[in-house]
């Protein structure tokens, strides 16, 4: 027996002393009759299938020195005999489906060297007999979901190298009697949510290699005394909040390899002395902080760094040009989203070593230069949302390691470079959003690796290349607002794992089905652009079809019958020559969101089935050739925003069951055929900012319950329906309402004063109702008067003022009394005429015996008497005066008194 494979005996082969198993793809349950092997020291059954829990006959094997059951499935809890195995020195029961509590009979582990509970789901706390395993150097227990405080008993643990405790729940501080852990080698609490300050006891542990406190909740200052660690090799502080400036890096840390501080809110800038001469820093992780001022040139005195990553702060300034190539190791030269600017210099194409290079979120101007194009190593350059300009060097394609290009969001012009075939590896190529003009150049298509072809916004033209039939590896392309043209290459069809299409805003034309040889298909959008034909029914195929927008081209015949697109979510076939029926296989697209089918030439009926569509938040079937009712159904709609049905032939009551739509926002069914009155369970979509009801042939008077639709804002349109009664005074609660349109109705009474309360309006038409009477609200003066037109019985600002008498409102006079009226003025203005007409001829009698009389000398007095009298004093010179005096002298008219009494009124209207 002792020469089977995994077993160990004694030297005279009596007994059993060991038994290894592991990674022998065991299955099934630990054997209780394992406790018959007294004799065994090592247990291994590790890294199999094992499931069950530990049995507690394992008790029994008092000579276990080593046990190891990891990477099984074991689940259940730690039974606490295990407690009773005194010689235990290494037990490793991690990598399981473990639960409960660590049981406190660890403590019974005397000689316990190695303790891993790791990556099981223990719960509970760490208890404090943690103390009593004076000989333990390693204990794991990440990974769990352990809680409470880390035990100050373990400052016992005096043999104790190695404490991994992270991706727990652990809270609290972090022990200061940690400290006194002198043996430490590596202290990895990350990811719990341990909280205060660092400890300035840990600079205590002179032996401290590994030090990883991140995504906990520290704050405070990193302590100075942490540059004692002198045998420090990892440094991760990383997703606190820690802040202040950067005390670290004196010339102690030689050892340093790793700093990660990403994350924090640590201010200031670069300390002059970060970096000396034989440093061994290799990453350094800066991000995410609110670190200032321009690059930090002390940076370049750190030439063993490999990455380095300043992204998400606020330097600024320019990158330098000299120096660079101090950092001939660098890898990774991460500084997006800062404040850099200036141009890109062009000593960047002397960093050989160069991979990765991210400067995107920046300020960067002028060109990218050409010596790029020396990186031979780089594979990924990410230069997007700057303002860099001139062309695309054609030096970039022979950079023949490039996976990933992102130029997206610059003003780059000019074409793609002619090679960028060259590319072989070429994974992502996004140049969206630039100036880039002319045609794809066909060479693209052999970069066989492409997966991501992002060319949109741009001013790119001509026809697609018909070498895309190689780019195999292709699932995302956009080419949206360019002014792409002509009919798509057949050999498209080819392209088998496509998902992202979108060729929007151009002038494709021909046929779609080149794009739906893919049969992964998650999202189609050929919007405004000039294809034709039929919708292709091999659409169908793409069952994880989610968005399908075709609107704004000019497609024929009916919707296909195959279309079960149960991912569906968003379907727009507006604005094309679509005819038939809505199908009800339609109603099998449960996840419908938006449903535009308007501005087509559908017919029939609207379907009941659409209130089957729970999730349907947009519904538009306007300006199409619908008859028949608006189905009541409708109302299960819980989720919709916005319903158009306008400009079809629907008749019929408006359904009382639209006011379950309490979500809407949008109803517009004007230009139909409606009749009957406007349902008042209206007012229970509360959340409606725009109703248009117009041009239909509804009755009835205007529901009270409008004004409590308070949200609405954009329109409330009744305009040319039947209705009648008198404006509801309650509208004068839509305070936030801009537009309202009751014209070409038969409303009567007077305009409720509430109305002069809506202050936001700049539209009003109350025109044409006939019967509309009384006296406008005075803040109706800023409307124009076409506003009131076909109310002749409306008065006030801006139209004539209103007649008021004893109160009431002015009536209007009868024949009789207007007659009478005239005779009395024809009478009076006669009586008048004589009288002035005996005065003036008294007047000449007197005067002509006072010419006669002095005609011996005064002759030159009377002729300046007679001046001013026809021609005015100059002084005060009145012309209007002037103008009557000299037509009754000049013009010899016989006068009537009905002339003179008309001049009168001539002259008061004209003043």
């Amino acid at each position: 027996m002792c020469s089977w494979n995994g077993l160990t005996c004694s030297y005279d082969d009596a007994r059993l002393l060991g038994l290894n198993l592991s990674s022998s793809g065991l299955s099934g349950i630990i054997s209780r009759e394992f406790r018959h092997l007294t004799s065994l020291e090592m247990l291994d059954l590790s890294s199999n299938s094992i499931t069950g829990s530990i049995p507690v006959e394992l008790r029994q094997l008092q000579n276990l020195r080593i046990l190891l059951l990891y990477s099984n499935s074991l689940s259940g809890q730690i039974p606490a005999e295990i407690g009773l195995l005194k010689t235990l020195r290494v037990l490793r029961i991690g990598d399981n489906m473990l639960s409960g509590n660590i049981p406190t009979s660890i403590g019974n582990f005397s000689e316990l060297q190695v303790l891993a509970l790791g990556y099981c789901q223990i719960n509970g706390s760490i208890p404090v007999e943690i103390g009593y395993l004076k000989n333990l150097i390693s204990l794991d227990l990440q990974s769990n979901s352990l809680s409470g405080f880390i035990p100050e008993e373990i400052r016992a643990c005096s043999e104790l190298q190695n404490f991994a405790a992270s991706n727990n729940r652990l809270e609290g501080d972090i022990p200061a009697s940690m400290g006194k852990v002198v043996s430490l080698q590596v202290l990895n609490l990350a990811n719990n949510s341990l909280s205060g300050s660092i400890p300035i006891e840990l600079s205590h542990l002179s032996n401290l290699k590994y030090l990883n406190l991140l995504g906990n909740r520290l704050n405070g200052e990193i302590p100075s005394e942490l540059n004692q660690l002198i045998q420090l090799e990892t440094l991760d502080l990383s997703e606190n909040n820690i802040s202040g400036n950067i005390i670290l890096l004196n010339t102690k840390l030689k050892n340093l390899e790793t700093l990660v501080l990403s994350g924090n809110a640590l201010t200031g800038s670069i300390p002059s002395n970060f970096c000396f001469c034989n440093s061994k820093l290799r990453q350094l992780f800066l991000d995410r902080n609110k670190f200032s001022g321009e690059f930090p040139m002390e940076l370049l005195n750190c030439s063993s760094l490999q990455q380095l990553d300043l992204s998400d702060n606020s330097f600024e300034g320019k990158l330098p040009s000299t120096g660079l190539d101090n950092l001939k190791d660098l890898t990774d030269l991460v500084v997006n989203n800062n404040a850099f600017s200036g141009s890109l210099p062009p000593e960047i194409g002397n960093m050989s070593n160069l991979e990765s290079l991210y400067l995107f979120d920046n300020m960067i101007t002028g060109r990218i230069p050409a010596q790029i194009g020396k990186l031979q190593r780089l594979s990924a350059i990410y230069l997007y949302d700057n303002q860099l300009s001139g062309k695309i060097p054609r030096e970039l394609t022979n950079c023949s390691s490039l996976t990933e290009i992102d130029f997206f969001g610059n003003h780059l012009m000019g074409s793609i470079p002619a090679t960028i075939g060259r590319l072989k590896n070429l994974v992502l190529l996004q140049l969206r959003q630039n100036d880039l003009s002319g045609p794809i150049p066909p060479s693209l298509g052999y970069c066989k690796s492409l997966q991501i072809l992002a060319l949109a916004d741009n001013k790119l033209s001509g026809s697609l290349p018909a070498t895309f039939r190689f780019l195999s590896e292709l699932y995302k392309i956009t080419l949206y607002n360019n002014s792409f043209e002509g009919p798509l290459p057949a050999s498209l069809s080819l392209l088998k794992k496509l998902k992202i299409i979108n060729f929007s805003h151009n002038r494709f034309s021909g046929t779609l089905s080149p794009l739906t040889g893919s049969n992964s298909l998650t999202a189609l959008d050929l919007t405004n652009n000039s294809f034709s034909g039929l919708i292709p029914s091999t659409l169908a195929m793409s069952r994880n079809l989610t968005r399908l927008r075709l609107a704004h081209n000019h497609l024929s015949g009916s919707i296909p019958s195959e279309f079960q697109l149960t991912e569906l979510n968003f379907l727009d076939l507006s604005f094309n020559n679509l005819t038939g029926e809505v199908g009800a296989k339609l109603s099998s697209c449960y996840k419908l969101e938006h449903l535009l089918l308007n501005k087509n030439q559908f017919s029939g009926t609207l379907p009941a089935w659409l209130g089957r569509l729970q999730k349907l938040g947009e519904l538009d079937l306007s300006c199409n050739n619908f008859h028949g009712t608006v189905p009541p159904e409708l109302g299960n709609c819980s989720r919709l925003l916005k319903l158009s049905l306008h400009s079809n032939n629907l008749s019929g009551n408006i359904p009382p069951e639209i006011g379950n739509l309490s979500a809407l926002n949008v109803l517009n069914l004007q230009r139909n055929n409606l009749s009957g009155s406007i349902p008042s369970t209206i007012q229970q979509c509360k959340k409606l900012f725009e109703l248009r009801l117009s041009e239909n042939f509804l009755s009835g008077s205007i529901p009270a319950e409008l004004g409590k639709l308070t949200e609405l804002q954009v329109i409330l349109d009744l305009s040319k329906n039947l209705l009648s009664g008198e404006i509801p005074p309650s509208l004068g609660n839509l305070l936030k309402l801009e537009r309202l349109n009751l014209s070409f109705n038969q409303l009567q009474g007077e305009v409720p004063s509430s109305l002069g309360k809506l202050t936001s309006l700049h539209m009003l038409n109350l025109s044409y109702n006939d019967h509309l009477a009384g006296q406008l609200p005075s803040t109706f003066l800023g409307f124009p008067l076409s506003s009131f037109y076909g109310n002749e019985k409306l008065c006030g600002p801006p139209l004539l003022s209103c007649l008021q008498t004893s109160g009431q409102v002015r009536k209007k006079l009868s024949d009789t009394e207007v007659v009478g009226i005239i005779v009395v003025i024809v009478f009076t203005s006669t009586v008048i005429c004589l009288v002035m007409l005996y005065v003036m001829v008294r007047m000449w009698c007197n005067w002509r015996k006072v010419s006669i009389s002095s005609m011996d000398g005064s002759g030159i007095e009377q002729k300046r008497e007679e001046e001013k009298w026809v021609y005015g004093d100059e002084k005060g010179r009145n012309d209007e005066y002037w103008k009557v005096k000299n037509l009754g002298q000049h013009k010899q008219i016989p006068r009537t008194c009905i002339f003179n009494l008309k001049m009168d009124m001539e002259a008061t209207d004209h003043i």
